[in-house]
């Protein structure tokens, strides 16, 4: 499964409290994915998670 979320780099200041990038990039690690964020060439920010999706069971 791939997720993306990205903006045009309008954003206010980040609200709360939370461990952020570090705490995603954490996660998705405990799961064997992948995960990038940062800055886009044409402005703005990208986080994108891959997380392996389990066969389905067979009964």
């Amino acid at each position: 499964m791939t997720v993306e979320v990205e903006d045009d780099g309008r954003g206010g200041l980040p609200a709360g409290t939370g461990y952020g990038i570090a705490g995603m990039r954490e996660r998705v690690a405990l799961l064997h994915g992948r995960f990038t964020a940062g800055p886009r060439p044409e402005g703005g920010f990208r986080v994108a998670a891959r997380l392996p999706v389990p066969p389905a069971e067979t009964r």
